[in-house]
């Protein structure tokens, strides 16, 4: 029997909060220990650090120029889950704090940990044909289209915007936000291969 792609409504908005909770975990990791990441979400850590908003506020609004690449390109479908998922990591993301208290936290584990926690978060987002939205939303269009690895494209970008952080934290802080980011785009790699999940 031919396995059904499609998820109904009730099983992609389950999916979704789980891997926005994931995500949300995560970037609370990273922002605890001062880490920066690839991705939209690296960008608004960065800005985090030279603004007065949070991480939910700078996320939710940098990711509004990319749905119409999603809507135009990746379909209704994938723009409408996409929003869904950026809007709740936005909003937990801002007020895990509510929840969860860490006094302390091992700045190796918390990269590792921290990435795989996201990185298993988006690859359920990819299978419910969703994503983090800004440059996910390219690295699965590209990977659809071409056929090149959505991990391996996002692994180069995310390590050159990690790289940024050269100028805003300290060697050793940079070094273990690229591990996180490894950590996060291996994931991705070794688990989503181009072809094995369509949007349908």
């Amino acid at each position: 029997m031919k396995p059904q792609n499609h998820h109904s409504i009730p099983e992609d908005l389950l999916a979704l909060i789980t891997a926005s909770l994931m995500v949300a975990f995560g970037i609370y990791l990273f922002k605890q220990c001062g880490f920066l990441t690839g991705g939209t979400a690296g960008i608004a850590l960065i800005l985090t650090q030279l603004t007065p908003f949070s991480f939910g506020q700078i996320f939710f609004t940098i990711n509004l120029p990319f749905y119409y690449l999603a809507w135009t390109r990746m379909g209704r479908r994938f723009t409408l889950n996409t929003f869904i998922s950026v809007a709740v990591v936005s909003l937990f993301s801002d007020n895990l704090h509510r929840v969860i208290q860490v006094s302390d936290l091992n700045p190796v584990y918390s990269a590792i940990f921290g990435g795989l926690l996201v990185g298993m978060g988006i690859l359920i987002m990819f299978r419910h044909v969703s994503s983090l939205g800004g440059l996910g939303v390219l690295a699965k269009f590209v990977q659809d289209r071409f056929q090149i690895s959505a991990g391996k494209f996002q692994m180069s970008i995310d390590v050159s915007i990690v790289c940024i952080g050269f100028f805003l934290v300290s060697p050793w802080v940079l070094a273990l936000s690229v591990l996180g980011a490894v950590a996060l785009n291996l994931v991705i790699a070794i688990n989503h291969k181009p072809g094995r999940y369509q949007i349908t």
